[in-house]
């Protein structure tokens, strides 16, 4: 894959500083512009043939003007000179007319990022479609060759880098560059209406931090495998173990209810719990914009502002929300460095890498300790509601029966109230960094699961 325009940034360097004075001159009080520009391959296998191939190219940016309190965007991929100055006036125009916002504005001046760490994002080669092709065979291959895996539900793998720049009219100018690498594969076991899918990936800037293709198809294919001739289960109140994948969804609840947007909205189960002891075990949850190599690490955010490790959670206590400028100042706080936006969005609070810290716990001996209960696998469904902190989700996974897996299980719904989740949940001792929310195996007591 060639990639000499993509890491040539100037171009969109310069047109930012274009966006942006063109912004002035249309009568905006201040400005800023965000350029992206991206560049992807993906292959698609099944039964070994190729499926699908897609490339794409692109680049795309926003101009947000501000005058006064009002606030506009207006996004174009067309980065023609005649083009902007139309862009910025029509930009203009549509903030005059705008709603007041007494929250918005670009941020503080001493606040904005100085210095720019190098997170290592960017593989400096990307793989062509033949390379592609083999390592999608090599996941879809080794799914088909557990036994048990009746078929393939087909492998892909994709490459591609992005690079961002943004700039202000009060003085901030900043840009990066990140690469993505991913593999993944779903198997089938099983015949006819008893068929049961699974399945596995890996995703990395870099493509020597990728699993194997043959681990994560025969990963695929045992989960896979596993599935087969599950149960419905009656009735229970019992202690539920969540997977480590399964777990992740846990931190997205979370992060959900201590977004500032949510706060600033009072449509958050804990709106009023900042500084207060949320779980009652040990529990640390950190968010981390400059982990190298991290899928969502970045050296400024939207708004230009340096992020910084932060623990959400520390010994259990809810430490800080999660904030951009416009909910800072709603809330009479300073940014968190939080936040996120598109070209064609204002910005908006969102986590960066997060992860919650191991236990001591093994898995197994987590398990053991249960004479009755739920091994979770998979969930289905958003059933969390963040204003109540109500909770209810479809699921799978394996039946525990004197402290053993003893079969599957689906069809099931679990449910409970995310207060009390937080307060009994025990992480295990697993914890690996695959994904961007990384959680290890956890255990959360008096669930009910509703069967038949």
């Amino acid at each position: 894959m060639s990639q000499p325009s993509l890491l040539d940034q100037s171009e969109l360097v310069s047109l930012t500083e274009r966006l942006v004075e063109a912004a002035r001159r249309a009568g905006a009080d201040a400005a800023d512009a965000i350029a992206v520009r991206s560049m992807a391959l993906g292959v698609q296998v099944r039964e070994g043939a190729v499926e699908e191939s897609e490339r794409s190219e692109g680049d795309d940016f926003g101009l947000r003007v501000l005058v006064g309190k009002r606030q506009a965007v207006v996004s174009s991929n067309d980065p023609r000179p005649d083009g902007l100055a139309a862009l910025a006036e029509r930009a203009v125009a549509m903030a005059k007319v705008a709603p007041e916002d007494p929250y918005a504005g670009l941020a503080d001046a001493a606040q904005l990022a100085k210095t720019f760490p190098n997170l290592d994002l960017l593989d400096p080669i990307l793989p062509s479609v033949i390379d592609l092709e083999d390592l999608a065979r090599a996941a879809e291959g080794a799914a088909l060759s557990v036994k048990g895996v009746s078929k393939s539900g087909g492998a892909s793998a994709s490459a591609g880098i992005g690079g961002l720049v943004l700039t202000t009219s009060h003085g901030f100018q900043g840009a990066y560059l990140g690469s993505s690498h991913s593999v993944s594969a779903l198997a089938i076991a099983g015949e006819g209406t008893g068929m049961e899918r699974d399945y596995d990936y890996s995703q990395a800037p870099h493509r020597s931090d990728l699993m194997s293709p043959e681990l994560i198809g025969r990963n695929a294919g045992e989960r896979a495998i596993r599935r087969v001739n599950p149960r419905k289960t009656s009735t229970h109140r019992v202690p539920v173990v969540y997977d480590a994948r399964a777990a992740t969804s846990l931190i997205g609840h979370l992060v959900s209810a201590i977004n500032g947007a949510a706060i600033a909205r009072k449509t958050s189960f804990l709106s009023e719990k900042l500084g207060q002891k949320i779980f009652d075990q040990a529990i640390r949850i950190v968010d981390d914009p400059f982990r190298v190599r991290g899928l969502r690490s970045r050296p400024f955010d939207a708004e230009g502002i340096a992020g910084q490790k932060r623990f959400l959670i520390d010994d259990g206590v809810l430490q800080t929300w999660l904030l951009d400028c416009a909910t800072a100042r709603e809330l009479g706080l300073q940014s968190t460095g939080h936040a996120s936006r598109g070209v064609s969005s204002v910005p908006s609070p969102s986590s960066t890498n997060l992860h919650m810290e191991a236990g001591s716990e093994s898995p197994g001996d987590m398990i053991r300790s249960i004479e009755q209960g739920l091994f979770i696998t998979d969930l289905i469904g958003s059933g969390a509601n963040i204003v109540s902190g109500d909770y209810s989700r479809g699921a799978s996974g394996f039946w525990i029966e004197n402290g053993e897996l003893t079969y599957p299980v689906s069809e099931i719904t679990i449910a409970g109230n995310l207060n009390d989740m937080l307060r009994s949940l025990t992480p295990a001792n697993d914890l690996e960094f695959r994904y961007a929310s990384n959680s290890p195996t956890v255990r959360v007591e008096g669930l009910t699961i509703a069967g038949r």
